[in-house]
């Protein structure tokens, strides 16, 4: 979070990177948050940014103390169709962590959140 009010700047975070919680734009838009990251930065033009359709995310949230993590569920999870499950390769959990991300796309976004959540549904995540 970043904002700036006249010559005022309030921050919560600021990282020289694509966020993990812009993952959605992978699949809600022909231009993702990382490749609008890059052509910023390398003074490269944006054209129109067209979302085709209603797009939701789910994140993977864990609690627990681990180095030892175990995953299962993860090849139904991506046999969802209209949507995808991105593992973060995270090598500990020490309290709250998020592990991952599902996204799903559908007729309105509603459904495609409650896709999102069932394919978090489905990832068996052991400690």
């Amino acid at each position: 979070e970043f904002f700036v009010k006249g010559d005022n700047v309030w921050f919560s975070e600021v990282s020289p990177r694509p966020h993990d919680t812009g993952l959605v734009t992978l699949m809600s838009q022909n231009l993702s948050e990382f490749s609008l990251h890059a052509r910023a930065i390398l003074g490269l033009p944006i054209p129109v940014i067209r979302q085709p359709r209603p797009t939701a995310s789910c994140v993977l949230l864990v609690n627990g103390n681990s180095r030892q993590m175990r995953f299962d569920g993860v090849a139904e999870a991506l046999a969802e169709p209209d949507t995808d499950f991105r593992l973060f390769a995270k090598p500990e959990v020490v309290g709250q962590r998020r592990l991952g991300v599902a996204l799903a796309q559908d007729d309105s976004v509603e459904a495609a959140r409650a896709k999102a959540r069932a394919v978090i549904a489905k990832i068996n995540v052991m400690l």
